[in-house]
């Protein structure tokens, strides 16, 4: 499907501040998503006669949205506030070894470990990383009997690595897999459907600021996994089930837990149906853009690039590690300059978008111009 927007104008409805480089942190919303949210903000207001019918149509509207960006029908996706709610169903409803990164975003080890704290039937299979990376080649040595799930991240949150899913979905085998996508949704082209469970959250990359997100899984996922948090909402009753308790139902909708906030729906849907009009590709390749020019400003000032370099390898994070005695001036420099960043175990990451202009390159190019000057490069 060819794209109906284009890529400027897409970048021209988002105003965040010159200096921003933090969209693997929190993406600032843009034109589309406030004027949903205040739209919907006006019919909860007014209460007016028939005017909540739109409200409750956004469960319908977000999991259609999810499914054209990631393959999955819609029947496989339910809403899930955060990607952490998400994992936590999934991980939940695991009964054996779960193998997955000690390093990897708390969102998959604390799911897996309270799971097994809780329940007993699940018990982490600890990853030794390459470099901090999860790799088929590495992954496919640590593999035994006991696991059937494997848990990756899609872009780790610390390296920037964009994982080689295919190559992990031919080592996983008959295995699930299970993918935090946070770190890439709606921004790599991504192979969803070669993972059987799939997390994302709408408050970094796709703009849609917190309290959204979604739970897709395969056939094969919702044949195994046993649905824990299981609410009222979760059943295949028409209509408020009282009397009784139904079972869980046999699709997605089985990991709800009640009624989800509709607005955060519309804006979830709304910043979704936005991306699908101008296309991951053409976000990504802006993205791959930006990216570029923050690792030659680096590499100007010989700031050492942790992150990938290779586009293939690699999504919208890039991380530097000066020396760890001028770690604080490089942090003072950004700050002094006012480009936002994330700083983390030595490390400072930045993370442009598709709307990232050219002032707020100029930004940090004086910042490390600076920094650079402090430490008497």
């Amino acid at each position: 499907m060819s794209a109906r927007l284009s890529i400027d104008d897409y970048a021209a409805r988002f105003h965040e501040e010159p200096g921003y480089l933090d969209f693997a942190g929190v993406g600032p919303i843009g034109d589309t998503v406030r004027q949903e949210m205040e739209a919907f903000a006006s019919l909860h207001e007014g209460a007016r006669f028939g005017s909540y019918s739109p409200i409750y149509e956004q469960d319908a509207r977000v999991r259609s949205a999810v499914s054209a960006l990631t393959g999955f029908r819609a029947d496989q996706v339910v809403f899930q506030p955060n990607t952490s709610q998400g994992l936590m169903h999934a991980l939940f409803g695991i009964t054996g070894g779960v193998a997955l990164s000690p390093a990897e975003f708390p969102s998959l080890t604390f799911a897996t470990v309270r799971a097994q704290q809780a329940l007993g039937v699940v018990s982490p299979v600890w990853l030794e990383p390459d470099h901090g990376r999860i790799t088929p080649g590495n992954l496919r040595d640590q593999l035994d009997a006991s696991v059937v799930a494997v848990a990756v991240s899609l872009v780790d949150f610390r390296t920037g690595y964009l994982v080689d899913l295919e190559g992990v979905r031919q080592v996983v085998g008959d295995r699930l897999l299970i993918v935090d996508a946070t770190q890439g949704f709606g921004v790599v082209d991504a192979p969803y459907g070669l993972a059987d469970v799939v997390a994302a959250g709408g408050q970094k990359w796709p703009r849609a600021g917190w309290g959204t997100g979604f739970l897709a899984l395969s056939d094969r996922a919702l044949e195994h996994l046993t649905p824990v948090w299981s609410g009222f909402t979760g059943t295949a009753h028409d209509g408020l089930p009282v009397d009784a308790v139904p079972a869980p139902a046999s699709d997605a909708r089985a990991y709800a837990v009640s009624h989800s906030d509709p607005i955060a729906m519309a804006r979830f849907s709304a910043a979704l149906e936005e991306i699908a009009d101008v296309g991951v590709p053409q976000i990504n390749g802006r993205i791959s853009e930006r990216v570029s020019d923050v690792i030659d400003t680096a590499d100007e000032f010989a700031i050492p690039v942790v992150s990938p370099r290779a586009e293939s390898e690699r999504a919208g994070i890039v991380v530097l590690e000066p020396d760890a005695d001028q770690l604080t001036v490089l942090v003072a420099a950004l700050h002094n300059h006012g480009v936002s960043a994330t700083t983390r175990g030595g490390t400072v990451r930045l993370a442009p978008h598709a709307s990232t202009a050219a002032e707020t390159l100029a930004m940090l190019r004086s910042a490390l111009l600076s920094f650079s000057t402090a430490v008497g490069r």
